[in-house]
């Protein structure tokens, strides 16, 4: 009765329901389809997405922890606004932030973390090949993991990923733009390509030039919209 149970071991957990709702929800507000400003009604919420209130409550309180959503006084959960005075100040931490990530990273790049690069890189370019905005943001955010870790920036990378709400939510902006004079995927295969040289400079470079383009592009929208 003693034998070991290594063959029953969970390697993947299934999501809970409140995950699913969340990411169906953080698509939903990504992709444009749940407007910045918009009210989201627990009710309506619950009929679209068949599952009770309690559920859609507690991923509204994660979504809000992200920074997707936000509870206004009288008014209950609204889908977080976007402006271009937040959207500045997520660029700027961004460059201070991932220019020396990347920067660490070429200089301490080793086989192991170029081939991780790589296969980020792969799912980026596949991802945009297919024009899949969720996967694209998915495999952007595993390709600034890899390099963040490997560059050892653990405390930059829960910075980052705090913001990850907001910073995917510009990505899912920029990156859906065709009049960009560089596309998203090729300015991070830049980066990529410096990271794999072990190329600091070059590195440093490529993300600033990366983050200035999509400012810009940023800034037109934001301002579009306003």
């Amino acid at each position: 009765m003693n034998q070991p149970l290594s063959d029953l071991k969970i390697e993947h957990p299934p999501q809970t329901l409140r995950e699913i709702v969340s990411e169906r929800m953080r698509g939903a507000i990504l992709s444009g389809r749940f407007a910045s400003g918009e009210r989201l009604v627990e009710r309506t919420l619950c009929e679209q997405l068949g599952v009770s209130r309690s559920v859609v409550r507690e991923a509204i309180r994660y979504l809000e922890a992200e920074g997707l959503v936000e509870i206004m006084p009288n008014k209950g959960p609204i889908v977080a606004r976007m402006d271009w005075q937040q959207a500045v100040q997520i660029y700027e931490i961004r460059q201070l932030l991932e220019q020396s990530a990347a920067a660490t990273c070429a200089d301490l790049a080793d086989a192991t973390v170029k081939a991780d690069l790589r296969a980020a890189m792969r799912a980026i370019e596949t991802a945009s090949a297919a024009n899949e905005n969720p996967a694209l943001i998915t495999a952007t955010t595993r390709f600034y993991e890899v390099i963040f870790r490997a560059a050892g920036h653990h405390i930059a990378w829960e910075v980052v990923q705090r913001l990850n709400g907001r910073i995917s939510r510009l990505r899912a902006m920029t990156l859906a733009t065709t009049d960009r004079r560089v596309s998203g995927p090729v300015r991070m295969a830049q980066i990529c390509d410096a990271i794999i040289a072990n190329d600091a400079e070059a590195a440093a470079l490529a993300v600033c030039d990366h983050l200035a383009e999509a400012a810009k592009i940023a800034y037109r929208l934001l301002k579009e919209t306003k």
